[in-house]
């Protein structure tokens, strides 16, 4: 199947309002597209070796040259995961928003939603454990409070259940309707932030961060799962056409490198570009999301984006264990937090023993027992 189209593109202005008027075409893809499961897999993998550094040893031990630049690379994670979150949806699911087997499948990301709540609960026990009380870990379990290091399987879990709704309308929206969703949300995201709560600064932290609880906002991440949604109906028309690709890849590499620029401007109107990279390593603006933090994630992430879907086929069967945690990011992430807090810091009582390039060996070594977890399991239900 050729998932070009017959026409030409236009570059007069009726062309381009053509375009604003269209609704989401969306091909089906053929088959699994392992560069999605590469992109996943790296924003997975430098997730494990960031929660290796910070649940075994703390950021106050870890050295400057290991702040900037090795746990900065780690910035990219949040967004790129995210951003791969919003393109699954748009391979996976999109192509069928507007069909009549939508129901079995919007059921289908809902018992995905159940699944992750019930994880992001056990794992919410298994990271608690080493360090607090019952009655705090039930108080957590309850909303009452949040955890740190499994939050993100808390926004996966809200997110599948409102993200079934939209999908259909999103599907019929015209491009400009997409766009306008894209900047609306974030302008009431950034309304809502400067909203006092009161005593539901819970519920504000559920809907967009809030500075006292470590939640990721489900508004103020929303425009990067539309991003992703975009990216995604681009690469459902692209990726299957080597020079539409290129054109995609390029793209997002021009707009990932302008993000990251403008970063770099912005340190250098404040007078020091090695603080600004310090206080991006030391999470400074990603809890609520911040613009420098913003950038730099974000940026970086289309980078990787770019250079993941640019690799094709071949290059996802090179890094294949990154490429096989990313095609089971769930069981990755339920492999890594068991074996840093359950195993290392509960039962080893490993906290603050290792020094910071033995952490970040540990942080590898989990990436690649991830990886081989995953091929055991499925070998073994390969060959009930």
């Amino acid at each position: 199947m050729n998932h070009t189209t017959a026409e030409s593109p236009r570059t007069d202005a009726g062309g381009y309002w053509h375009r604003l008027r269209e609704a989401a075409y969306l091909p089906r893809a053929e088959g699994r597209i392992a560069a999605i499961d590469l992109a996943r897999g790296v924003a997975i993998s430098l997730m494990i070796v960031s929660h290796a550094v910070s649940g075994l040893l703390g950021l106050r031990l870890v050295p400057e040259w290991g702040m900037v630049p090795v746990h900065l690379m780690t910035k990219f994670s949040s967004s790129l995961f995210i951003l791969v979150f919003g393109i699954a949806l748009a391979v996976a699911f999109l192509p069928h928003a507007r069909s009549e087997h939508w129901p079995r499948r919007r059921l289908k990301l809902w018992l995905r939603a159940l699944e992750v709540l019930f994880w992001y609960k056990a794992l919410t026990i298994v990271e608690m454990l080493p360090l607090y009380a019952p009655e705090d870990i039930l108080a957590t379990l309850l909303w009452h409070n949040f955890a740190i290091w499994v939050e993100i399987l808390g926004f996966y879990a809200i997110a599948l259940l409102w993200v079934p709704l939209v999908l259909p309308l999103w599907a019929r929206a015209p491009l400009w309707g997409r766009l306008a969703a894209m900047a609306l949300v974030t302008a009431l995201a950034a309304w809502l932030q400067r909203v006092d709560f009161g005593e539901l600064e819970i519920l504000q932290a559920l809907l967009v961060d809030h500075e006292d609880h470590y939640a990721w906002g489900q508004l103020s991440r929303a425009p990067l799962v539309m991003a992703g949604l975009l990216i995604g109906e681009a690469v459902l028309r692209c990726y299957f056409t080597p020079a539409w690709r290129r054109r995609l890849v390029m793209t997002l590499l021009g707009l990932g490198s302008a993000m990251l620029v403008a970063f770099f401007m912005l340190a250098l109107l404040g007078g020091e570009v090695h603080a600004a990279l310090m206080s991006v390593a030391r999470n400074v603006g990603k809890h609520p999301p911040g613009l420098a933090f913003m950038l730099f994630s974000v940026g970086g992430a289309f980078i990787i984006l770019a250079a993941a879907l640019a690799g094709g086929e071949r290059l996802p069967r090179l890094l294949l264990p990154i490429t096989l945690v990313g095609s089971d990011a769930l069981k990755a992430f339920i492999f890594h937090i068991v074996v840093i807090f359950l195993v290392l810091r509960f039962l080893l009582d490993s906290w603050q023993v290792y020094s910071y390039p033995q952490v970040l060996g540990i942080g590898v070594a989990l990436v690649l027992g991830a990886a081989g977890w995953i091929a055991l399991t499925r070998w073994i239900g390969a060959n009930k």
